[in-house]
């Protein structure tokens, strides 16, 4: 499942009149990033930054001068977004201005079922709030130092891993749980657990004499608390659940 993450920075509040001067987009595939990403400033074409848009962050004028307008890279968002659901943080907001940039140059608007808002999710999972991003990430203790100002794809790297969080978290399940339908309503669902055999003989190593002497060497310089040590003397050197 392929997602693409995105946030959007303003001349203003007025999609009708004011205009999209940075887009930032990161893309998940099943909710782990890929490493791809869309960064662009966008010439507003005559619409001036508001001071108070500018106080948020810290985009002037003076900023995007010669940069593309939105008709010259949109081309590259629509196959950045091609087939993906799109993802931001009271998507209301930003949808509503790309979609007037969309109406502008005759595009047609995005399906709203393709759009995910996190603030609606972190509304029902945090109803006592605060759920801005900021404060998601501190509740998630994801790193927002960087964060002085507000940037898109800054913004969309962040709200990457709050998202992440949302839904489920890293340790999300691999799907293995065979759940019984018919039981759900009446009580707790059937679980299965899969259990693996044991091979009958344990496989070959695939390493030759000379890595495995190699490997030794290194060892031998890592000092006498060395976790290979441990293992290499039977002991189980990482600590307990709970430790």
């Amino acid at each position: 499942m392929r997602e693409i993450i995105f946030d959007t920075e303003t001349t203003g509040l007025d999609p009708r009149e004011d205009r999209v001067i940075e887009l930032g987009c990161v893309e998940l595939d099943n909710r782990f990033p890929t490493g791809r990403s869309l960064h662009k400033f966008i010439n507003p074409q005559g619409r001036q930054v508001h001071p108070d848009a500018q106080a948020v962050h810290g985009i002037s004028d003076s900023d995007l001068a010669g940069k593309p307008v939105f008709g010259e890279i949109l081309e590259e968002f629509l196959e950045f977004i091609d087939g993906a659901k799109l993802v931001a943080h009271n998507a209301n907001f930003d949808m509503g201005f790309i979609n007037a940039e969309f109406g502008r140059l005759g595009q047609p608007f995005a399906d709203p079922s393709r759009v995910v808002d996190t603030l609606a999710i972190a509304r029902r999972k945090h109803p006592m709030g605060p759920n801005s991003l900021d404060a998601l990430c501190r509740r998630y203790g994801i790193d927002n130092s960087r964060r002085t100002k507000h940037g898109a794809l800054l913004d969309a790297e962040l709200l990457a891993e709050v998202y992440i969080e949302l839904v489920g978290g890293k340790q999300a399940a691999f799907g293995l749980e065979v759940v019984d339908e018919s039981a759900r309503s009446e009580g707790p669902s059937l679980q299965v657990q899969v259990v693996l055999p044991t091979r009958p003989r344990a496989l070959p190593s695939r390493l030759t004499p000379a890595e495995h002497e190699a490997h030794k060497a290194m060892v031998s310089g890592l000092g006498d608390n060395a976790i290979w040590l441990k293992l290499a003397a039977g002991s189980n050197p990482l600590p307990k659940p709970g430790e």
